[in-house]
């Protein structure tokens, strides 16, 4: 069996009035992440986690801010994407670990929600998937609500 681990890192301004989508789900707040898609930063990084353990590059090279086809797209289809090009590949996933760090709102009443529309996603158990949410002690650029910040380490084996 071989086993391999990548991290993925991504980081969206927050803008007023913009939709929140995180995780899968659209999450109420008066701010949201702004991107070429939609700005999912949960799907982002966990893509990015997978396509590095991989060795497939990254989530850009894929699917190019530059490309007009990516334009909002819901990050669930770049997520389905890369499971079916890490599957083709022969992998599977034993887990992924998301932190997001955002100073507002509170995510904890969402993660269950996120949990199980991202084992949807990916077709994996949400037991194999955590999600925990931090602040930035209202420092930086998270600390003054202008963005957001998430990190994923991925778990696959072939």
């Amino acid at each position: 069996m071989k086993i391999r681990v990548g991290q993925g890192y991504d980081v969206h301004k927050l803008v007023e009035g913009h939709p929140f989508w995180l995780g899968g789900i659209l999450i109420p707040h008066t701010h949201g992440a702004f991107g070429h898609s939609d700005a999912d930063i949960v799907c982002h990084v966990i893509c990015d986690a997978l396509l590095g353990a991989a060795n497939m590059r990254n989530i850009g090279y894929h699917f190019s801010d530059k490309d007009p086809r990516w334009k909002g797209v819901d990050s669930k289809v770049l997520l389905a994407e890369v499971m079916r090009m890490i599957r083709e590949a022969g992998y599977e996933i034993s887990n992924v670990d998301v932190t997001v760090v955002l100073q507002e709102p509170k995510l904890n009443p969402h993660i269950p929600a996120m949990k199980t529309c991202l084992a949807g996603v990916m077709n994996i158990p949400e037991d194999d998937i955590a999600i925990k949410a931090t602040t930035s002690e209202h420092l930086g650029f998270v600390g003054r609500q202008e963005g957001i910040a998430g990190h994923c380490v991925a778990l696959i084996w072939k």
